[in-house]
């Protein structure tokens, strides 16, 4: 429960603004979401104006469904609408972001200059691209965002509805990929506490439903996996196929199921002239290092890197070089 530790900190941002704007990355995924909707509700109960920041043009099938739902329920508003919300006094708005700690991975890098105090809540490492002018509460030992906003839902003992707790819940089985990766006995004990608030499993399941057709994609990655230095497995697409970040990355999670696998590496198209590589590792082996020399970046267990105007060949030959150079 790290961020109960950090609590000052963000007692006495929330305390001083009358105007909160919640913002996580780009292409949400359940965690970012989840986190963002246990804020929304912690903000409403202590009676503070706030709002949900979404630019994205597209969801995955789970988001989309939570967005679906509650319609009308919450205060969504996209990035260019944040300034006609803006409390008159500057000092009073407080900008939370979610989920991430990088600059170039938020919803709207327009919000950051509009906004001059920023609170950072965050399960991943911090590196060169972590925005530099926010408060940091970072817990890197904490499988998500959504298990730090509930640790916050239970200390202050805010009262929400069982559809709220299960759509934190789904945040924290998704980043976990099940129990599988980054848990701990507070990830369990964070996990019923929510569905001591009424979480249904049977919905969780509803949520993390995937689409049939991106799910027989993502299987084709499975068929061209190499080993490198025995225990790094990797597999690209092919230049005809283009992914979702978070795909990538649950084939990535997929390869640690392997027998003595300790890392993984999944390159594929993610846009028309973008390069994406997904990372994995049980804790074991260093992929930051490597990501970090490809221009990305992660921590312990996941991370990721984006190439420009490159060919996945390209990408691939770069990415094995430094993975053999690793081994020696």
């Amino acid at each position: 429960m790290g961020i109960i530790k950090e609590r000052r900190k963000l007692n006495k941002a929330i305390r001083s603004a009358k105007t909160v704007f919640l913002m996580a990355h780009k292409n949400l995924d359940l965690d970012a979401l989840g986190s963002q909707i246990g804020m929304y509700m912690l903000l409403k109960k202590k009676k503070k104006k706030s709002f949900i920041v979404i630019d994205d043009k597209t969801h995955e099938v789970g988001v989309e469904k939570v967005l679906r739902e509650l319609e009308g329920c919450i205060d969504l508003i996209h990035g260019d609408e944040i300034e006609e919300h803006l409390y008159p006094r500057a000092s009073k708005n407080l900008l939370i972001i979610l989920d991430t700690n990088k600059k170039e991975l938020v919803q709207s890098e327009e919000a950051l200059s509009k906004i001059k105090n920023k609170l950072v809540i965050d399960h991943h490492d911090i590196g060169k691209t972590t925005i530099k002018d926010a408060n940091l509460i970072i817990d890197n030992k904490t499988s998500s965002a959504c298990e730090m906003v509930a640790n916050l839902i239970e200390y202050y003992d805010i009262e929400i509805e069982p559809y709220y707790a299960t759509i934190i819940l789904s945040g924290i089985v998704l980043d976990t990929n099940n129990y599988t990766l980054n848990t701990n006995a507070e990830t369990y004990y964070t996990s019923y506490y929510l569905a001591s608030l009424g979480a249904s499993a049977k919905k969780v399941q509803y949520l993390l439903k995937q689409n049939i057709e991106e799910y027989a994609e993502r299987q084709k990655l499975l068929s061209s996996i190499e080993t490198i230095n025995d225990n790094v497995a990797f597999t690209k697409a092919t230049q005809y196929t283009q992914y979702r970040r978070e795909e990538l990355a649950k084939v990535a999670d997929t390869l640690l199921f392997f027998n003595n696998i300790e890392a993984s590496f999944v390159v594929g198209k993610i846009a028309k002239d973008t390069i994406g590589v997904s990372a994995r590792s049980l804790g074991n082996y260093d992929i930051s290092s490597i990501l970090e020399k490809l221009g990305g970046g992660g921590d312990a267990t996941s991370g990721a890197a984006t190439f420009e105007k490159s060919t996945i060949s390209k990408v691939e030959q770069e990415i094995k070089k430094l993975i053999k150079e690793e081994g020696e």
